[in-house]
């Protein structure tokens, strides 16, 4: 993923443009974050009369290469895309759009019935249908004396 640019540069400047991009490349650290100034992928979601609806934009994502994961409230969306097929990192002069594994994690604002939970995953839009569950309601707990 190339975070250094020179603009429309000079042959020498590409070069070294392709160099910085490997080294940083290298690096462990996740320089989408900082290049597009958000998490990948977006996700819009949006609350129902009885669900929440989450959608997230995966151009490129095959389905197979997909996991939709929500444990103590929390949805978790994990992935890999792949860059085009037979073209090596030396042969791209621009690239925006990130390729290798990626995790996205998201607390979610209410209650669900997870078990009811689906995911569908059409023209690359995933689309995550969270059934909200009941308001839990307070009930009392009778005391009793325990004095004999």
């Amino acid at each position: 993923m190339a975070v250094f640019r020179w603009g429309h540069a000079w042959d020498p400047f590409r070069d070294l443009e392709r160099e910085v991009d490997q080294l940083l490349a290298s690096v462990s650290l996740s320089f989408a974050g900082i290049r597009f100034g958000r998490e990948y992928p977006p996700v819009n979601v949006y609350e129902l009369e009885n669900e929440l609806l989450l959608t997230a934009e995966l151009p490129g994502t095959r389905p197979d290469d997909l996991e939709v994961l929500v444990a103590d409230g929390v949805l978790t969306l994990k992935g890999r895309r792949t860059g085009a097929d037979g073209v090596p990192d030396e042969r791209y002069r621009r690239q925006e759009r990130p390729r290798g594994v990626w995790q996205r994690s998201l607390r979610l604002p209410e209650r669900i019935h997870e078990d009811q939970m689906k995911a569908e995953f059409t023209n690359g839009v995933l689309k995550v249908t969270l059934p909200k569950a009941p308001a839990v309601t307070p009930r009392q707990i009778p005391v009793s004396d325990g004095n004999p």
